[in-house]
């Protein structure tokens, strides 16, 4: 979106230049990355990147208030209340696409919000990689408030790891090997010296849990958390040997809890222009007579799972629990990303950290040609997929 930059960096692509970049990716743990990477970054102009930062400023204020804690309890299902819960998520991600306004402006407009992981640490190595394999102007960053690759790992392992001794910290997933994002628990592993686990190896001696090297019992004293409950509820072929829900003598980056808490069931509270107007669904009495511009979307899924974008009244009357469902007003993503043929659309997702207060450091970009962000919407398409977003240091 810096035509500059844009210009230039088109111009200068080659098959083989991006060819060559994903293998180094994949050969960096001799494991192919199972989604796809997209041929280019994106560049942020400063004006864009000022309203973001403005934008994110906003919400982290609001989901910060005594009003949004207030408002947070209802999302959490009684039943999946997980003891010992911090006062605060330890991880944040917040998720813009970038469209215009009715003057021709960039803006973003939020997506989603999530108190849960997500690629912090694979994020550092593509980033290194396309600063080696394309021209990246110098003055240029993926990083936020002043960090660069050393110091962010370092951040980011305060945060995971603390004063624990890594051997005690586990990245817990349901088969991690198995994973799309399973490159991001490599990447994890080697930055931060932690192990990731599967929920079914892991063993439970009263409040205290455990996993095994080599015949040697491990304990586990802080849990990176990757399991999602949806995916957990579907897999009845795990066994496991303790729940979410029993006290534990574990600290939980970030708290289960948080991923209810800070979620899509937290859209109808945010009112701003960087909002897009939603709705539970069973608050809504009068369907709307412009169906076709709203989206219908589950709380609690992930990775889009169940998104309905092509909504018809019949598709709102087959739902039975209405009120785990958002209606919202469909937002119009700009393709503003030159590519070799069609433009394509972006979503930014901004990653934070959440210590003693919330602090920005690095960012996810996906790009799409299709109605949506995911897979099925963009197969044989070209300049898509998983990316990353670059923009003025000074500004940063």
């Amino acid at each position: 979106m810096i035509k500059s930059l844009r210009d230039k960096y088109n111009s200068e692509f080659s098959e083989s230049v991006y060819n060559n970049f994903v293998k180094d990716l994949d050969a960096e743990f001799n494991f192919k990355i199972e989604f796809r990477i997209a041929e280019t970054p994106i560049f942020l102009p400063d004006d864009l990147l000022k309203e973001i930062l403005k934008a994110s400023d906003e919400l982290v204020a609001v989901i910060q208030s005594e009003d949004f804690l207030d408002y947070s309890k209802r999302a959490l299902p009684g039943n999946l209340a997980v003891p010992n819960e911090d006062v605060h998520t330890s991880l944040l991600a917040i998720d813009f696409a970038i469209c215009r306004d009715d003057k021709g402006n960039y803006i973003p407009q939020l997506i989603e919000l999530q108190g849960f992981a997500s690629l912090y640490c694979y994020q550092q190595l593509l980033s290194r990689k396309l600063n080696e394999h394309f021209d990246i102007d110098s003055r240029l960053t993926n990083f936020f408030n002043g960090y660069d690759y050393d110091p962010y790992i370092k951040k980011i392992k305060e945060i995971i790891v603390g004063d624990s001794d890594p051997e005690n910290v586990i990245l817990l997933e349901i088969e991690p090997e198995k994973q799309k994002t399973y490159i991001d628990f490599l990447c994890t592993e080697k930055y931060l010296g932690i192990k990731s686990v599967c929920i079914s190896d892991i063993k439970k001696e009263g409040k205290k849990l455990f996993y095994e090297i080599n015949g040697k019992k491990i304990p586990v004293d802080r849990i990176y958390n990757r399991v999602i409950h949806d995916e957990l509820v579907k897999r009845s072929d795990i066994k496991y040997d303790f729940r979410f829900t029993d006290e534990l003598d574990v600290k939980w980056i970030a708290h289960p809890n948080w991923f209810f808490k800070i979620s899509k069931f937290s859209l109808p509270f945010l009112k701003s222009k960087y909002v897009p107007e939603t709705r539970f669904l069973n608050d809504v009495e009068t369907l709307p007579e412009d169906l076709e511009n709203y989206v219908l979307k589950p709380l609690y899924s992930f990775a889009g799972a169940g998104v309905i974008f092509d909504l018809k009244k019949s598709d709102i009357d087959s739902i039975k629990d209405k009120s785990n469902y958002i209606l919202q007003r469909k937002i119009k993503y700009e393709p503003v990303i030159s590519t070799p043929d069609i433009p394509a659309k972006a979503e930014l997702r901004l990653l934070y950290v959440w210590d003693d207060k919330p602090l920005l450091i690095n960012n996810l970009v996906r790009l799409s040609k299709g109605k949506m962000m995911g897979v099925d919407f963009n197969k044989d398409k070209t300049w898509v997929g998983s990316s990353i977003a670059f923009f003025n240091k000074d500004i940063a």
